[in-house]
């Protein structure tokens, strides 16, 4: 809980001292536009949160984003497929790739970093194959509306990605925090040998976490690829599993897996997006987004470390 406290005063203080600075960024269609983000970086954050949870990794879902975009555009405008079944495709797929991710680090002991970088290259590789290297898009969205609206659309004055990851944080949140299969999944980032000899499936605990994060991947692929419009199978996504990764620790994963909720990754996300905006609205080169997005990876790891060490040393004491 004092890591979310934390991180969410630093929330707040970045919020009040950017507002002094630039009053704009309280402005109406820019809380509108950072809700959005939000709701979009978040959905498959939180994803990438239990993954880490477990003390994996999940370098794919950049790739990912790229092949269910090329897909779902495909789907609903080349092959004029019914919207919920090329909907139901586009999570389908990504939640098949984490069953594929799981089984491979599961059964057949790779590591989860060579894995999903395969698949970060493997996925690429078939989106620009599909597409013919070509950009896909939705056009005037005829036939789809309903999709379209679902993705884009507003629910009382909300961003519809913002009410959809309000919905799957409360989800999470009771499965994380509130079930069984929530300590199965602390326990095993924790010490999974400890955790197998108690008598728990530790393979399946670890694989239902790839599952559930390919789930929310293709959920937010979604989302993502009727936001843009436009997907270039070779761009499309391109390092948003880093986003992703930098949310999940600013809020409190640990890279070492058996720490982490699901409130601190939402807050890890806003701080993120809001960090975004700032670099925007001050005028600091989007060049170094980047730049940022790396240092506030690196501070969020050193942090870890510090109360780590802080955390051991007084259990030695005591």
């Amino acid at each position: 809980m004092k890591k979310e406290l934390g991180i969410l005063t630093l929330l707040i203080l970045l919020c009040t001292v950017t507002a002094v600075l630039n009053p704009r960024f309280i402005s109406a269609p820019n809380l509108l536009n950072l809700a959005n983000s939000i709701g979009l970086f978040g959905i498959f954050s939180l994803g990438l949160g239990l993954v880490i949870i477990t003390g994996g990794i999940d370098l794919s879902v950049g790739s990912v984003f790229a092949l269910t975009g090329v897909l779902l555009a495909m789907a609903l405008t080349e092959w004029n497929w019914p919207w919920p079944l090329a909907a139901a495709m586009a999570i389908a797929i990504p939640t098949a790739l984490g069953w594929g991710n799981g089984w491979l680090i599961t059964r057949l002991k790779i590591q989860p970093f060579v894995v999903t970088l395969c698949g970060l290259l493997l996925y690429r590789g078939l989106a620009r194959f599909i597409a013919n290297d070509g950009t896909k898009g939705f056009g005037n969205a005829e036939g789809f509306e309903m999709l379209r609206d679902l993705s884009k659309g507003k629910l009382l004055g909300l961003p519809m990605p913002f009410v959809i990851l309000i919905v799957i944080t409360v989800i999470l949140w009771f499965v994380l925090h509130r079930s069984t299969y929530g300590r199965y999944l602390f326990a095993v980032g924790r010490n999974e040998e400890a955790t197998r000899f108690s008598g728990i499936n530790t393979r399946l605990v670890i694989a239902s976490s790839y599952v559930v994060a390919g789930g929310l991947t293709g959920i937010a692929g979604i989302l993502l690829a009727f936001y843009t419009n436009s997907i270039s199978p070779s761009n499309h996504g391109s390092f948003y599993e880093l986003y992703g990764i930098a949310a999940a620790v600013l809020g409190g994963c640990s890279l070492r897996g058996g720490e982490g909720s699901v409130i601190g990754i939402i807050i890890g996300t806003a701080l993120f997006q809001v960090l975004q905006n700032v670099v925007n609205l001050l005028g600091i080169p989007s060049s170094l987004n980047f730049t940022v997005m790396g240092a506030v990876v690196l501070i969020g790891v050193l942090a870890d470390q510090i109360i780590q060490k802080r955390a051991a040393r007084k259990q030695l004491r005591v």
